[in-house]
């Protein structure tokens, strides 16, 4: 299966639904089953954002529990979009789509930049080790 990597946070925020979309500096064509895992890395500075610990202690989780290095979820990406107009708190995609709110504030809508929407997220009952890489790279689930 296709996996791809992200930096907690925002992956957890992914899984949880907090944020409906991921942004990426690159496009996909691939569509398809997906797996999300979370890298080593955590964003500290991010996470001790208030908005973002608030939405984080919604669903039980503390920057320091969140769980890195493994696979997390599985879903169907659906669509990979690209971003035509910023405007500081909303965004365009190519389909006209207007991106506001949490969505907006948990990505980076940079214009030329890319959004990956997906659905059926499942979160796994038991969570997979996994070193991770960049771009999507592939693991038997």
């Amino acid at each position: 299966m296709k996996v791809l990597s992200m930096i907690q946070p925002w992956a957890s925020l992914f899984v949880l639904r907090e944020a409906q979309y991921e942004t990426r500096s690159w496009s996909t064509k691939y569509r398809g089953p997906l797996a999300i895992h979370t890298s080593k890395k955590v964003d500290k500075a991010v996470c001790s954002h208030v908005a973002v610990k608030s939405l984080l202690l919604k669903h039980g989780y503390k920057a320091d529990e969140l769980p890195t290095g493994m696979i997390i979820a599985t879903c169907q990406l659906e669509n990979c979009l690209s971003v035509v107009e910023n405007n500081e708190t909303w965004a365009v995609l190519e389909d006209g789509r207007i991106v506001s709110g949490n969505d907006f504030f948990l990505g980076d809508y940079k214009v030329g930049g890319y959004v990956w929407e997906v659905r059926n997220i499942k979160t796994l009952d038991s969570f997979i080790p996994a070193k991770g890489m960049l771009g999507l790279w592939e693991h038997d689930l």
